[in-house]
């Protein structure tokens, strides 16, 4: 599988993600900025995980339909047309960081992913959509890590 970079302007790998896009701080999405998308690709597919939540792995963002052509994503602005899943609170688009006051800080993954063919994933999908299509259509994957806690 090839490699894509993922980065962002607001927070470096492994380094802090700024309370402005947390939960309970206005709930911003990060900027995001890519490079490397395989010319065969035919769409994007995002996902923001925190594997470190007490209950098992809690989803914060899940993204599908961002054009192949795309190079980044601005804070607070899903490309239009691109479909939103269901994130752990329960709604839709991107939910930030939020864990229990106390813990060691957490771990954010955001995770790219370039797919073969499109995924026919539309609004209000789940993480285990994503991963069924993700796990079949993937050809490139990127991932940048950010830290949070309270």
């Amino acid at each position: 599988m090839k490699e894509m970079k993922l980065r962002s302007a607001a927070f470096h790998e492994h380094t802090f993600i700024p309370a402005e896009y947390a939960h309970d701080s206005g709930d911003v999405s990060p900027p995001l900025e890519w490079s490397g998308v395989p010319e065969e690709a035919r769409e994007l597919v995002l996902v923001c995980e925190d594997p470190d939540a007490p209950s098992g792995t809690f989803v914060h963002w899940l993204l599908a339909g961002i054009p192949p052509e795309s190079k980044g994503l601005e804070a607070a602005q899903p490309p239009s047309g691109a479909a939103e899943g269901r994130n752990g609170y329960g709604s839709l688009g991107y939910g930030g960081p939020h864990p229990p006051v106390g813990d060691e800080p957490h771990r954010y993954v955001f995770r790219l992913s370039a797919l073969s063919e499109p995924s026919g994933l539309s609004s209000g999908f789940t993480a285990e959509d994503l991963n069924a299509v993700v796990k079949v259509k993937a050809i490139a994957t990127g991932t940048l890590v950010g830290m949070y806690g309270r």
